[in-house]
């Protein structure tokens, strides 16, 4: 199975799950009038709405190139993440935080609480629902993180869909926990304030989600390209041609999760005829199409003539020379 299609499973089950948590939610909010309850329904309502994002972000990358967008769509799946990571942190936090601080400002601490027992249900329902959609969802994640750190494949993975809906489903985990103990302890202590408390923590654990999500759609929207060690690989292929003398710089971009742009200059041995740098530039693209399946376009440009392809060739990061030192010294 390939990641897209772990990725579409695992939305698909968090917008279900979330769609029928929310709803049981805000109905133990109505009977209990718990702060965290109605907290834990605003999450939920967002984490639904962030699923269908996600899922349009997923079908609207798919889109072909057009004239407008010549490098297709790719990028949508970023942009729409990056609207999630927003959502969670305004919507989804942001209330999270004013219905738990508004609840400690306007409510005693000794105000007579309501019967908890629909809210306990309640949450062990959604705990119960919401288990299911994070079972789904990290069963996908751990196939497609291989032998990968979850760390790591956080940070390096350009589908940012599937890792969204993990931590997103982590952080409903977290939070019914929340819900339930400040519910538990505001009864124990016959103190209001707990409940309140807890829908504080709960927009305080959004935002950091909103955030770490953020931190990563922005770098995919600014145009990552391979880590280090993929870009040596890719260096090492070009140069290990019998025509190529050096490679210059190696310039890449993902244009999407599974659309890799890659734009080369390439020093040809002095010598070397134009009929024979064609079929290095095939083989050049053949060998990197084969070691990296997501690679879509390969440019490459010759910098320099074959006469001159010695002295004019640069070393990577080197300043080239101007012509008239170079009239100079001929």
């Amino acid at each position: 199975m390939t990641t897209q299609s772990s990725s579409r499973i695992a939305v698909v089950a968090a917008i279900i799950g979330n769609l029928i948590i929310a709803i049981i939610k805000f109905v133990a909010a109505a009977l209990t009038g718990s702060s965290a309850m109605i907290a834990e329904g605003i999450h939920s309502v967002v984490d639904t709405g962030n699923g269908t994002l996600l899922l349009l972000g997923m079908n609207r990358a798919k889109r072909p190139a057009d004239e407008i967008h010549p490098f297709g769509h790719g990028k949508s799946l970023y942009y729409w993440t990056h609207i999630v990571a927003v959502s969670i942190f305004g919507i989804g936090g942001g209330m999270s935080l004013y219905e738990g601080i508004s609840h400690v400002l306007n409510v005693a601490p000794a105000a007579e609480l309501g019967d908890p027992t629909a809210a306990y249900i309640v949450l062990a329902i959604a705990f119960v629902v919401e288990g299911g959609s994070f079972s789904v969802a990290m069963k996908q994640f751990l196939e497609a993180k291989g032998d990968l750190g979850a760390r790591q494949f956080v940070r390096e993975s350009k589908d940012p869909s599937l890792y969204t809906v993990v931590l997103e489903d982590s952080a409903a985990m977290l939070g019914l926990i929340f819900a339930f103990l400040g519910i538990f302890f505001g009864h124990l202590f016959h103190n209001a304030y707990f409940d309140g408390a807890a829908s504080i923590a709960i927009g305080l654990l959004l935002m950091s989600v909103a955030g770490l999500l953020a931190s990563r759609t922005k770098g995919l929207l600014l145009g990552e390209g391979v880590n280090p060690e993929e870009l040596r690989d890719i260096r090492r292929r070009v140069e290990s041609d019998p025509a190529v003398d050096r490679a210059g710089d190696i310039l890449t971009m993902y244009m999407g999760p599974h659309d890799l742009l890659v734009n080369m200059g390439v020093c040809f041995v002095a010598g070397t005829r134009a009929e024979q740098m064609h079929e290095a530039i095939r083989r050049i693209e053949a060998d990197l199409h084969g070691a990296y399946p997501q690679i879509n376009r390969v440019y490459i440009e010759a910098e320099s003539l074959p006469v001159v392809a010695t002295a004019e060739c640069p070393i990577p990061g080197s300043q080239p020379v101007p012509l008239e030192d170079r009239a100079d010294r001929e």
